[in-house]
């Protein structure tokens, strides 16, 4: 079970204090001489409860060309909402082909000392089989960072922050 504790790190009002980055993301999510693709998905804790005040934030630096209109191009920051779902619109350079993530992500939610770092790829990329990010993980574990079609230009992710079901999360050095 999930419980506020003294380890809740981004504070139970992150969604109120991080407001200017969202709105700042999402007032330019309009602004893409790209096509767009949508992410959606919802955000769990180990014991499989939706994490109703996460943080996700979505990094493309490829989309920053394409988003120059905005305030932060290649950049979406979005909250959970209150059943831990998310949705991204993401513009999408290219179609997916070279094995490359989607997009990278950050997660900051309660209880983390320590935001983390996952990628999710499109299951309808044909380069997945050589990613060379894909390859540096179990394929076991692989599934967990692929987004699931489910309509042109819409996908599915879940986040796992923890259990069998957990995303990968990256370190970076």
């Amino acid at each position: 079970m999930s419980h506020i504790t003294t380890s809740q790190t981004i504070g139970p009002f992150s969604h109120a204090a991080w407001q200017w980055a969202v709105d700042a993301s999402a007032a330019g999510q309009l602004e893409t001489s790209a096509a767009t693709i949508t992410i959606s998905g919802i955000i769990y804790d180990g014991d499989g409860t939706p994490i109703n005040d996460a943080q996700i934030e979505a990094w493309q630096p490829e989309a920053a060309g394409a988003e120059a209109a905005q305030a932060l191009p290649g950049f979406r920051r979005v909250p959970s909402g209150e059943q831990g779902e998310f949705s991204l619109r993401l513009s999408q350079c290219a179609p997916p082909a070279n094995g490359t993530p989607a997009t990278f992500i950050t997660v900051f939610a309660r209880g983390l000392v320590k935001h983390q770092f996952t990628a999710v790829f499109l299951e309808d990329d044909a380069g997945l089989a050589t990613s060379a990010i894909l390859q540096q993980v179990p394929a076991a574990r692989r599934p967990t960072l692929i987004a699931r079609k489910t309509a042109p230009g819409v996908y599915y992710w879940d986040i796992w922050m923890q259990s069998d079901k957990e995303t990968v999360f990256f370190d970076y050095a």
